[in-house]
């Protein structure tokens, strides 16, 4: 997927139809009335980002963010402002060429009818990838569940990542996509084989995955993928981060989580070899010291 191209009158149009408004809640944005199967990844084989004429040397892009009840605010924020911001900035400041984004939302729990017992939904949702309108289209079509979780669950979004997407950037140019995985939990790094929490049969439908390390994880999707986690909110998930991914973590407040475009942008160019000073300096005078405070453990 990844034909069309992205413009700001498009999403005028999907704000006005849909009612969205900076003050809408996740609960009218979210519409969707179950975990639907084209985004449950037990029906999915691969996802895939391809070269096109609308995008010739596409660059996959992927959101990942944690959907449980002490993070509404941020699929609130994600869903009014920042994926359209994210990809508006990517066009004008051209981190990358062509993007193809992916939304993936993630829980940890296993949600299940309270009567039946029967399976309604999955730990993990992820859109196509797509270079228009149609990402944020699929991004309010999911479900978002209420419900807590004690980890951030990136690994289920490197996992998928890793074994169920092919993209053309890597396997034509050699070139890594993004991830960026936001959330306000710790790593699990007291029980950390993927296994011992999760089904990877029930999740994903593979078989014989055999034990999987976080650490084994990142390293695995790093091949293909340039791989980074946003926290928000408190500032000891920061450590365990670091333990797992040096240098790959950021932080944002919650309280300036509208600045989250600048931080995914500011990454992309850095990783492509802008120094961080004119990362920072490029924004506004209210965005640059929260830019830099995210920053400041980013070593790429």
């Amino acid at each position: 997927m990844g034909y069309g191209s992205y413009n700001a009158s498009d999403w005028k149009k999907l704000r006005s139809s849909r009612g969205i408004s900076s003050d809408s809640k996740a609960s009218s944005l979210f519409r969707g009335d179950g975990f639907k199967e084209k985004y449950d990844p037990r029906f999915i084989n691969m996802r895939e980002s391809c070269d096109s004429s609308d995008s010739p040397r596409s660059t996959p892009i992927i959101l990942g963010f944690d959907v449980t009840y002490s993070m509404g605010y941020l699929a609130e924020e994600i869903a009014t402002n920042s994926l359209n911001r994210t990809i508006l900035e990517i066009y004008d400041k051209q981190p990358v060429t062509d993007p193809h984004v992916m939304c993936a939302a993630f829980t940890g729990v296993y949600y299940k009818n309270r009567i039946s017992e029967e399976d309604i939904g999955c730990p993990l949702q992820v859109t196509q990838y797509e270079a228009d309108i149609r990402v944020v289209e699929q991004l309010l079509d999911l479900r978002i569940p209420y419900g807590g979780n004690r980890y951030s669950y990136d690994a289920l979004v490197w996992y998928f990542a890793s074994r169920h997407t092919k993209i053309d950037c890597f396997e034509k140019r050699r070139k890594k996509g993004f991830i960026f995985c936001i959330g306000d939990e710790i790593i699990n790094d007291k029980n950390d084989v993927i296994l011992d929490e999760f089904n990877i049969n029930m999740i994903f439908n593979d078989k014989d995955t055999g034990d999987l390390t976080s650490k084994e994880l990142f390293k695995e999707v790093s091949e293909k993928y340039e791989v980074f986690h946003i926290i928000t909110g408190d500032t000891r998930a920061v450590v365990s981060w670091n333990k797992l991914i040096p240098g790959r973590v950021a932080y944002i407040n919650e309280d300036n989580i509208r600045y989250l475009s600048e931080v995914i942008t500011s990454i992309m160019q850095m990783t492509n070899g802008m120094k961080a000073r004119d990362a920072i300096r490029q924004w506004s005078e209210e965005a640059q010291p929260v830019v830099e405070k995210a920053l400041e453990k980013i070593k790429v």
